[in-house]
């Protein structure tokens, strides 16, 4: 998709809200300032109840599977905010039975390894409460961010160093309108998106890479992949949510649509 865009002179980018989201772009600066020292360890669940029949527990041949869906928030976020890419993962699925999970994978939990013997892990799942979170340890202190991956709610940034906390608030915003707003200016005024093709073929890969471990048991070794852009807080554009729409012929994930 990327070369064939690139052939024709058209823009493409991938609709990573994230990037352009304050908390989680201030959680790259923290990081990236070195007050928790060096970071190490990556944490994240990015969960939520999914009803049968709904397009998100379709068969995982046409793009199914928590990995794809929910997972990848999880691996993108352990990317930008270790500013790394990972050499080997190694994966597990877990399934309760449920015949909305027969073609699907209920719950997926991943290790990923990144250069320095940093790790990072994640589970997302279908089939349990709702819950966004990441938090990342470092030599020093600790970042977290409750609501990480929301587009409805506050998001909660904790940082604690040497046992001094410090919380911040950021509320919920339209985040779909501040990558729309950018990809429009990119269009408008020649400018090369980012993130790119390239950044979403980095997470295809792993998503890939830990399918293939959970289906055979196996670790699975990634080759090299080398990514210059990393999102800063520089792309942050927040723009105030709007109101809720009412759902006509359609609901939310944990509902049938």
């Amino acid at each position: 998709m990327a070369q064939a865009c690139l052939k024709n002179k058209v823009k493409l980018m991938i609709a990573y809200r994230l990037h352009f989201d304050k908390a989680n772009m201030m959680a790259v600066e923290i990081i990236k300032s070195g007050k928790i020292g060096t970071p190490r360890i990556f944490n994240s669940v990015f969960t939520q109840q999914v009803a049968e029949g709904n397009v998100r527990v379709e068969p995982m041949t046409t793009g199914g599977g928590t990995v794809y869906d929910v997972g990848v928030y999880c691996i993108n976020a352990a990317r930008y905010l270790f500013q790394d890419e990972p050499t080997e993962v190694f994966a597990f699925s877990a399934s309760n039975g449920e015949k909305r999970f027969e073609e699907i994978d209920e719950m997926t939990s991943a290790i990923l390894r990144f250069p320095g013997n940093r790790l990072a892990t994640f589970t997302s799942s279908f089939g349990t409460a709702p819950v966004s979170t990441f938090q990342v340890v470092g030599t020093k202190g600790d970042v977290r961010m409750d609501s990480a991956y929301s587009y409805l709610d506050d998001i909660e940034l904790q940082q604690t160093v040497e046992s001094d906390t410090q919380k911040q608030t950021f509320p919920a915003g339209d985040q779909f309108a501040a990558e729309i707003i950018y990809f429009s200016d990119c269009l408008l005024n020649d400018k090369d998106p980012e993130p790119s093709g390239e950044e979403g073929l980095a997470d295809v890969r792993i998503v890939r890479a830990i399918n293939q471990s959970a289906q055979t048991g196996k670790p699975v070794q990634l080759g090299d992949f080398k990514r210059q852009n990393r999102p800063t807080l520089q792309q942050v554009i927040q723009i105030p949510a709007s109101e809720q729409p009412k759902l006509i012929y359609a609901a939310d994930p944990s509902g049938k649509s």
